[in-house]
C-alpha cells in the first residue's frame, strides 16, 4: 500500500486541466475522480492534507469582471448513503447513515463556531466534496447554478456568517459566505463533486452546481 493509502498499482497524480488531483492505475490504464476499492481512508486524509490541498493563494476575479449579482462561499459536505452519489474522493462507497452523517456534520459545526477551526481548514480533510483541496472554496455563483436549497441557504447569508446544516440531494452542508469581493480563491472557482456541488454542465461533484 503506497503512503497514499491506495492499493497496489494506484497513484495520485495531478490534473492540469481541472487542477485537481485523481487516481491512476498504471497497468490497467485506468483513471478516477473516487479512490479506488481497498483504499486506506484515513491515511489518504492525511496525504491529501499534506500534498493538495492550496498552497498558494490567487486572486479570485472581482464582481467588475462579470460576477455581478453573484456571491461567493466555500461549504463543508457530509454524504450518506442516501447521498445523490454516494462516493467521493475521500471514500469509494459511502455506507453511513444520514443520521450518522448528521452526527458528524453537527460535530463540524461546534469545533467550527467555538473557535476551534475555520470551516476551509476543516473542509481540507473532512468534505465530501472535491472543493475539500480549495478549503471548500466554490468561487462565485448566481440565482440557479445551485441546488435550491444551497442556494437559498447561501443567499441569505451575511458575508462571515455560516449557516447551520444544509440539506441537498448532495447530502449535508455547512456554508460559509464571503465577502463579496473578497477572500482569494485557491485554484480559481468550483468545485468538482460542489462535487465541486454536482451540476448539469459539470462542474462540481458533490452536488450543489446544478446537475444536479
Amino acid at each position: 500500500m503506497s503512503d497514499a493509502g491506495l492499493p497496489a498499482g494506484w497513484e495520485v497524480r495531478h490534473s492540469t486541466s481541472k487542477n485537481l488531483p485523481y487516481y491512476f492505475n498504471a497497468s490497467q490504464q485506468v483513471s478516477r475522480w473516487e479512490p479506488p476499492q481497498g483504499t486506506d481512508t484515513d491515511k489518504l486524509k492525511n496525504y491529501m492534507a499534506r500534498n493538495h490541498s492550496a498552497s498558494e493563494i490567487k486572486p479570485e476575479p472581482s464582481a467588475a469582471n462579470g460576477n455581478e449579482g453573484k456571491i461567493r462561499a466555500a461549504h463543508l459536505l457530509v454524504k450518506h448513503k442516501d447521498s445523490r452519489r454516494p462516493s467521493s474522493w475521500r471514500e469509494a462507497d459511502i455506507t453511513r447513515t444520514k443520521e450518522e452523517a448528521m452526527t458528524i456534520i453537527l460535530a463540524h459545526e461546534q469545533r467550527i463556531r467555538s473557535g476551534q477551526t475555520t470551516l476551509g481548514n476543516l473542509a481540507v480533510s473532512e468534505s465530501d466534496c472535491s472543493s475539500a483541496r480549495k478549503m471548500g472554496d466554490l468561487g462565485y455563483f448566481g440565482k440557479g447554478d445551485m441546488q435550491k436549497e444551497f442556494e437559498d441557504a447561501a443567499f441569505n447569508l451575511k458575508p462571515g456568517e455560516i449557516s447551520h446544516v444544509v440539506e441537498t440531494a448532495s447530502g449535508l452542508h455547512l456554508i460559509e459566505r464571503y465577502e463579496k469581493q473578497s477572500p482569494l480563491s485557491f485554484f480559481g472557482s468550483g468545485g468538482d463533486d460542489a462535487g465541486y456541488l454536482e451540476k448539469k454542465v459539470v462542474i462540481h461533484s458533490c452536488g450543489d452546481r446544478n446537475e444536479q
